[in-house]
């Protein structure tokens, strides 16, 4: 009798230039490169030049990138490669397309919903690191797993590690998840230092290397909070059942208590290729070159409340969950406009939250979503009443 060999496992990588796209392509290479994975599709934004670089090294399929006008410089560095080009919203929907066992989903922002929800239909494994799915179609997107036949594995380190330590046959006595958060760099400022911070200062994040946004996200603590919207929608969880601790040594990346008083937390280095390769080799542990934890060394964990009034987006994501319907496709859309205008310094840092929550306010009464197309009115609208205030803001 004779064994063939094992087919290479066919992968996606929707955002492969950002830091999550970066680590998956170094955890497929620690667990076998070419030998073991054969790369699909890979998606990135304006960094054409590593694009091509990735593409040709992996031999990939398909390459995107999301902007139109970087389709022509992408086509030229991978001239006769033999490796198919593709741009803009129509290209990132033609990587949905193709064929492949697991998609990283890790493209930053609303651009991500739609290839991320086809890709799903389709019946690929989604390994989730873009929040809008679940924070603005969190409803439709699990309808799309589910008719699918896929499977969903959160890449986020907090969800995934949730994921980790909730155990399946213990749903029942499930009474609260905590979610864990660094605090970032504006842990211990006061609400005065906080008024004055600029976009160079908010992205420095003590504990993990992250893009411009998602760094920004997390010192304005706005990252939390669709952290928590995640993970109602991730873990059937009611609002009130979801904590949020401030832990600075990002050691412990989330836990979940039981009814009878457990407590299971997933302790880890901070670094993202865990959370990736538990993923992508799931329901097996793969071995990953991570660093190990040194008890000793570590000598204290610390925990604190987090201050509301200094983060408030923690207190939106509340809002946004109780209202439920399309609440969380409006505080993701007004906060990214608000973002946009703090990083080009046209919004003071703890405006984000006072333009995010006075669109939800504005927009409270718009109806559920019934399709996809819902989700994305919601979030123009969300977006446009957002350009608004800021403009009236200005003006008076």
């Amino acid at each position: 009798m004779t064994t063939g060999k094992t087919a290479p496992r066919r992968l996606s990588i929707f955002g492969s230039t950002g830091s999550i796209g970066r680590n998956t392509l170094n955890v497929v290479e620690h667990l076998g490169g070419r030998d073991s994975f054969e790369i699909s599709v890979l998606t990135g934004n304006g960094n054409v030049e590593l694009l091509a670089r990735q593409a040709k090294a992996w031999g990939a399929r398909l390459a995107v990138t999301a902007s139109d006008r970087h389709y022509e410089s992408l086509k030229s560095a991978l001239s006769g490669s033999g490796i198919a080009v593709a741009s803009g919203k129509s290209g990132l929907m033609e990587a949905a397309d193709r064929e492949a066992d697991w998609v990283m989903a890790a493209i930053v922002g609303t651009a991500g919903l739609a290839p991320t929800l086809a890709a799903a239909r389709r019946g690929a494994d989604i390994a989730l690191a873009n929040k809008e799915c679940l924070v603005s179609a969190g409803d439709l997107f699990f309808k799309a797993i589910r008719e699918g036949g896929g499977r969903l594995l959160p890449v986020d380190s907090e969800h995934n590690a949730i994921f980790q330590v909730l155990e399946e046959n213990q749903r029942h006595a499930i009474e609260r998840v905590v979610l864990t958060a660094s605090g970032g760099p504006f842990r211990t400022a006061s609400l005065k230092e906080m008024a004055g911070v600029t976009a160079e200062t908010a992205r420095a994040h003590p504990n993990w290397s992250m893009g411009l946004k998602i760094s920004i996200d997390s010192a304005s603590m706005f990252n939390k909070a669709l952290e928590m919207i995640e993970a109602r929608h991730l873990f059937s969880l009611t609002p009130e059942q979801i904590e949020v601790i401030i832990h600075p040594q990002s050691i412990i990346h989330s836990m979940v208590g039981y009814t009878d008083g457990s407590v299971l937390a997933q302790l880890g280095a901070p670094d993202m290729r865990t959370a990736i390769g538990y993923a992508l080799s799931f329901p097996r542990r793969p071995n990953l070159p991570i660093e190990r934890l040194d008890f000793a060394k570590l000598a204290r964990l610390d925990f604190e409340a987090p201050d509301e009034l200094r983060f408030p987006a923690l207190r939106l994501a509340r809002l946004a969950m109780t209202r439920g319907g399309v609440q969380g496709a409006v505080l993701n859309g007004a906060k990214e406009v608000a973002l946009e205008a703090f990083i080009e310094g046209r919004l003071p840092f703890l405006a984000m939250a006072e333009i995010t929550e006075r669109v939800m306010d504005d927009l409270a009464g718009l109806p559920p979503a019934a399709e996809m197309d819902d989700v994305f009115a919601a979030d123009r609208q969300a977006r446009q009443r957002a350009a608004d205030l800021m403009k009236l803001e200005i003006a008076g």
